[in-house]
């Protein structure tokens, strides 16, 4: 690991961390308070997808919709307005609307074949992401003077990571240049996170062979036709499958390259010096 000891951690004059966990337990409430000392610089991979990896996806799938309005077809023909993408740290909501959700069209859903093709693109735009850390790293630090990085990972890191391999690309790039720290929540937090998704379903990143299964199984069970699942019912009957799915990949990927801490024990944190003893503890428990 970067730190061998939590006072190696306290002591650092460059403090670099990356969290990662389930979406919902913390991680961009502590990277945000963190930013808000000004001497750590939030690097959102959320974010980074949006502007960088599919902004222009994004965007053209804004446009497409727009040339179906023989209004809109005609003012975008002729160049007379912009249509982008106003993607924000606290609004990534571009990113999700454009994943979509598989389904009936009818009901604002993407037939199965797009929306695998749509999943592809973010695993790529996410593992892209992840490896642009350490050019972030450096580029905080040679052009904005931030001392301290922390990089804010979206709940799918999971997915793309082999937590079994030590020689995993992903985390063997990562755990050179950030320590990886897991949000681990209890069975009360999956119960309220649940609860919160059944409310209001929101677009997720799958593993291929996670999503292909959840499909499969969802048509076999409800005996719907692929073209007309209903695509906030299939998210809503995947979410709960999806928490037991990552929760082993989180842990392994914890114990083999970085530290724990309780959402519990971090939730009400804010100064930046009690975040870092906070994980310096973690390190010392290993």
């Amino acid at each position: 690991m970067l730190y061998d000891s939590g006072q190696a951690l306290i002591d650092a004059p460059a403090k670099r961390l990356m969290l990662f966990g389930m979406s919902g337990l913390g991680k961009t409430h502590l990277a945000k308070a963190l930013r808000a000392s000004g001497e750590w610089f939030h690097y959102s991979v959320d974010y980074r997808i949006g502007t960088r990896y599919m902004g222009e996806l994004i965007a053209d799938n804004a446009k497409a919709h727009a040339m179906q309005v023989p209004f809109l077809r005609d003012l975008l023909l002729t160049d007379s307005i912009y249509i982008g993408s106003n993607i924000t740290f606290d609004n990534l909501a571009p990113v999700s609307t454009y994943l979509g959700k598989p389904g009936d069209p009818a009901r604002g859903g993407v037939p199965i074949a797009e929306y695998r093709r749509r999943q592809e693109e973010f695993r790529r735009a996410e593992i892209a992401t992840l490896m642009d850390t350490a050019h972030f790293i450096e580029r905080a630090e040679r052009l904005y003077g931030y001392p301290h990085f922390v990089c804010d990972t979206g709940g799918s890191i999971c997915e793309w990571v082999d937590p079994e391999d030590p020689d995993d690309p992903i985390m063997a790039e990562l755990g050179a240049h950030v320590l990886p720290v897991w949000i681990e929540g209890t069975d009360a937090h999956t119960e309220a996170l649940i609860r919160r998704f059944d409310r209001a379903p929101k677009p997720m990143s799958y593993q291929p062979a996670f999503l292909d299964s959840c499909w499969d199984r969802y048509l076999a069970e409800t005996g719907a036709a692929a073209d007309s699942v209903d695509p906030d019912a299939f998210v809503r009957w995947t979410y709960a499958r999806a928490l037991a799915h990552r929760q082993p990949r989180y842990r392994a990927m914890a114990d083999r390259w970085g530290v724990t801490v309780q959402a519990a024990d971090m939730a009400d944190l804010s100064a930046p010096d009690e975040i870092v003893a906070a994980v310096a503890r973690a390190i010392d428990a290993r």
